[in-house]
């Protein structure tokens, strides 16, 4: 299982952009946009309390956890 950052479409469907969040939030504009990618390994609870906040959403609502393809057999033991 991997999970998929959506920072990018909560920032669409706020209409703001990464500059606007790295203000608010108090981080550089290119760490929004290694997280936007999914280049991160890891994010404090404060950091994302504050982009919650900025973007008035849940955490659920920015990560999505995804079967890989090797993932998806009912039977397989974990």
């Amino acid at each position: 299982m991997q999970i998929v950052v959506r920072l990018d479409v909560m920032l669409a469907l706020r209409k703001m952009r990464s500059r606007e969040l790295a203000e608010h939030v108090g981080i550089t504009e290119q760490n929004i946009s290694l997280l936007k990618s999914g280049k991160v390994k890891g994010i404090r609870f404060e950091t994302l309390a504050r982009i919650c906040e900025a973007l008035d959403c849940q955490p659920g609502d920015l990560f999505e956890a995804v079967e890989d393809a090797g993932d998806q057999s009912a039977g397989s033991a974990r």
